[in-house]
């Protein structure tokens, strides 16, 4: 959270009010906090006094919305300026308001249910996000299934729809055939040729053998992977391979691969699982 404050003694009173619940910045100016907000990035809730010189809390607060929209604000004040604060209100830039001497009890309860209503809008963000993450992959299978193209544009096509929802820096799709990699690849991202990365990366054979997904959130502790194409030349740091099967068969093998590890990867499996299932009737369809 970011408190802002003129009065160095209120500022001080805010911190140790909050810095047992929460990370706190401070800043005495809403110049000083914009500055602040622009170093630090967007923080769940401001507490900002509203009678400051140079620019008054509502002005401040009205200045941090188009960065950051999702932060809810606070605004202390000790005298009536209630055309101000109506006006901020009524713009959605000031979530409650808070008069001088506040009562902390009061304060601390205001707070923490500002910073609910901040997580609860970042899952529910998050909720959109995959879910239209999700439907731009069905409709880029159907689309691709209904164009009927022969097998290596299909896998390409594939490779780039998983690549760009997915929003990995490599996606390859290789078809298996009698477990064994097949010449059938497609790409998105790579700029050099990837045609044998796959048969050298080791999570990919312990993926067609397990039929299971593989995952490796930073390839740099490990001394296999970081040894091993595509790790080596492209400067992969993690990677998720996971087996396309089709009634206990692999038809293919998905890998996507960041250039930064990744330490969510189990959720983003999670969340493909449907659009992996999809992918799997595209490739026994067009076999």
């Amino acid at each position: 959270m970011l408190i802002v404050d003129d009065e160095p003694d209120n500022l001080d009173l805010l911190y140790r009010t909050f810095r047992r619940d929460f990370q706190v910045l401070r800043a005495e100016s809403g110049v000083q906090a914009l500055e602040l907000l622009s170093a630090e990035g967007e923080v769940a809730v401001i507490i900002s006094d509203q009678r400051m010189p140079e620019m008054k809390g509502t002005e401040f607060l009205s200045k941090t919305v188009p960065q950051f929209p999702d932060t809810v604000r606070i605004i202390l004040t000790g005298f009536t300026d209630v055309e101000d604060l109506v006006d901020a209100i009524n713009a959605g830039q000031v979530y409650r308001y808070i008069t001088k001497p506040w009562d902390p009890n009061e304060l601390k309860n205001v707070v923490h249910n500002a910073a609910g209503t901040y997580d609860l809008l970042k899952q529910r963000l998050e909720e959109l996000e995959r879910a239209q993450a999700q439907t731009a992959l069905t409709a880029a299978i159907v689309n691709i299934v209904e164009q009927a193209d022969p097998r290596l544009v299909t896998v390409q096509a594939m490779a780039k729809a998983f690549g760009r929802n997915c929003s990995a820096d490599i996606c390859l799709l290789q078809l298996v055939e009698a477990e064994t990699l097949s010449t059938v690849q497609g790409s998105y991202g790579a700029s050099t040729d990837t045609s044998s990365w796959l048969t050298q990366e080791p999570l990919t054979q312990a993926a067609i053998a397990a039929k299971t997904s593989q995952i490796n959130p930073n390839a740099s502790a490990d001394s296999t992977l970081s040894d091993a194409e595509p790790y080596r030349s492209a400067g992969i740091q993690s990677s998720l391979v996971t087996p396309i099967i089709f009634r206990g068969q692999v038809l293919a093998v998905l890998a996507l691969l960041w250039r930064q590890p990744q330490e969510m990867l189990q959720e983003k499996l999670s969340l493909f699982n449907l659009s992996i299932l999809q992918l799997a009737l595209a490739l026994a369809f067009i076999r």
